[in-house]
């Protein structure tokens, strides 16, 4: 068949893998499992190989990262699939959409405007234009549009530069530490009286506080999590080898060893960094 010959070649390029999604999903010849997806079920897929691109980069493990990107590619087709059974998008129109779009958000390179700009200036051009869109989408106010699905900490950083883009911020980064010094104090208050209620909305208060000090410290605060998440991992596996190198584990020490050895392992940390 036609749709076998396009489905073994290699060389097809995306024409391919569209092909591919089609049969999994086709009702009385498919897979099973595929056939009984839907755009929930396969939402959190999507976000995870989404992650798993963003940790491929932090690794700098390139190889990884070409099988990462054609997992989250395959999340854009198994979801425009899905779209086009329910007659309300393609794969094509997904692809003129934002193709429409980029070229629009660029007329410096698309269009007539001149490239010669700051990236000041580039990024406040681009800034309006997506809330010439917003209003388009009858998109009014200024923290329209921020996902509800993104990651919390990610979200809260999101809506702070909506709001700072309307005037709502802290003039500097001394007034975000002293604002973290305020919301530290009260969930300590909350703490003292025992109110778990309480205590959960000042430590919500807490992270969304210091999200902000990212913001205007330039930091991307997913970012700078992953990071150190990262070094934690690490040094608690040095912990670990050193440990085993005495014929222990961690369930058979006290902390102190463990807190001996994680300052050994930081200490070698730095004296290669140096």
């Amino acid at each position: 068949m036609p749709e076998d010959t396009l489905i073994h070649d290699p060389d097809a390029g995306i024409e391919r893998l569209i092909e591919i999604m089609r049969r999994l999903r086709d009702p009385e010849t498919g897979c099973p499992w595929d056939i009984e997806q839907d755009f929930a079920s396969i939402a959190p897929y999507t976000i995870e190989e989404a992650y798993e691109v963003a940790d491929a980069i932090d690794r700098q493990a390139w190889q990884d990262m070409e099988g990462e990107l054609g997992d989250l590619l395959l999340q854009t087709v198994y979801h425009t699939q899905m779209g086009q059974e329910a007659g309300h998008f393609s794969f094509q129109s997904v692809v003129r959409a934002i193709s429409d779009k980029m070229v629009a958000r660029h007329p410096h390179v698309f269009g007539d405007e001149t490239r010669e700009k700051s990236a000041e200036q580039q990024t406040a051009d681009w800034e309006a234009i997506k809330a010439s869109e917003r209003a388009d989408k009858a998109q009014a106010g200024a923290l329209d549009g921020v996902a509800a699905g993104l990651p919390a900490l990610l979200r809260a950083y999101k809506l702070q530069k909506r709001a700072a883009r309307v005037g709502f911020d802290w003039p500097d980064a001394t007034h975000v530490l002293d604002k973290i010094a305020e919301e530290t104090a009260e969930l300590i208050e909350a703490r003292d009286r025992m109110d778990q209620d309480h205590i959960e909305e000042e430590f919500g208060d807490l992270l969304f506080v210091i999200a902000n000090l990212a913001r205007h410290l330039n930091i991307e605060p997913e970012s700078a999590l992953r990071r150190a998440n990262a070094k934690f991992i690490r040094r608690f596996q040095g912990v670990e080898t050193r440990l085993a190198q005495q014929g222990k584990t961690p369930q058979d020490s006290t902390l102190a060893e463990m807190d001996a050895l994680w300052d050994a392992v930081k200490q070698t940390e730095r004296a290669k960094s140096d």
